[in-house]
């Protein structure tokens, strides 16, 4: 897999060796690529993304939350996630960068009990121990990776002691003919940011960011996963 591009540096380094302007470099380029590409993408999207469809559905009964149990998704694009769980009963507020995406599925809500709102996933405006359910859906693989840990922070903070948290997000087969054709079929279409998260160990970053992996569930015939886990009670 090709390593991601070099960055401009002024030799700032941290004490563990990463240089501060490059990954500031990058936050800045992932911000204005999400602005440009999902406000391009919000009127296609849902054909773009109809293969994962089914897996909405999948994903609410996965995680069995109770009765009424507040949700958060994060990165809610054009509601498809969070309508599957509003549907089920449970009061969803659904947030994303993109106000065309959030337009869209704002325009095709039909619940009460689901709201959406602009919001940045690395400094969500909510209150610690808010949300009975985390939940993020093809999402991390599309930031780098100083993004993704704090996003996934975030997602932690936000849920209650024991509450839970869920990545649907993409995988590679143990197979590795299977493993080798997804891989190059998907990058085809994901961004850069891809090629890094699916060589990425994504449960370490789940793990030091207060996460118990509880369920693991295959997707999409091995190209995705769906990880359920709890915040542990040192959760951040």
């Amino acid at each position: 897999m090709s390593a991601e591009p070099k960055k401009r540096t002024t030799g700032i380094i941290t004490n563990n060796g990463e240089k501060i302007e490059n990954m500031m470099d990058e936050e800045k380029e992932y911000y204005s690529l999400v602005k440009r590409a999902f406000d391009r993408l919000a009127p296609f999207y849902d054909i773009v993304t109809s293969p994962i469809s089914k897996e909405r559905d999948e994903v609410v009964n996965f995680v069995k939350a109770g009765n009424g149990s507040r949700i958060l998704d994060v990165g809610a694009g054009t509601g498809k996630q969070a309508f599957a769980f509003a549907e089920k009963g449970h009061d969803v507020i659904g947030i994303d960068l993109s106000e065309s995406m959030l337009k869209a599925a704002k325009k095709k809500n039909k619940y009460e009990n689901a709201k959406f709102e602009v919001a940045d996933a690395t400094a969500l405006p909510f209150e610690s121990d808010s949300f009975d359910v985390s939940c993020a859906s093809f999402v991390l693989h599309d930031m780098p990776l100083t993004i993704r840990e704090k996003t996934v922070k975030e997602m932690v903070r936000v849920a209650k002691p024991q509450g839970v948290i869920v990545i649907i997000d993409y995988a590679l087969p143990e197979n590795r003919v299977r493993s080798f054709f997804i891989y190059h079929l998907i990058k085809l279409y994901e961004g850069k940011y891809y090629l890094e998260f699916i060589k990425s160990d994504l449960e370490a970053l789940l793990g030091k960011s207060g996460v118990e992996i509880r369920e693991e569930l295959s997707a999409l015939l091995g190209a995705g996963r769906i990880i359920k886990g709890i915040r542990m009670d040192n959760g951040a």
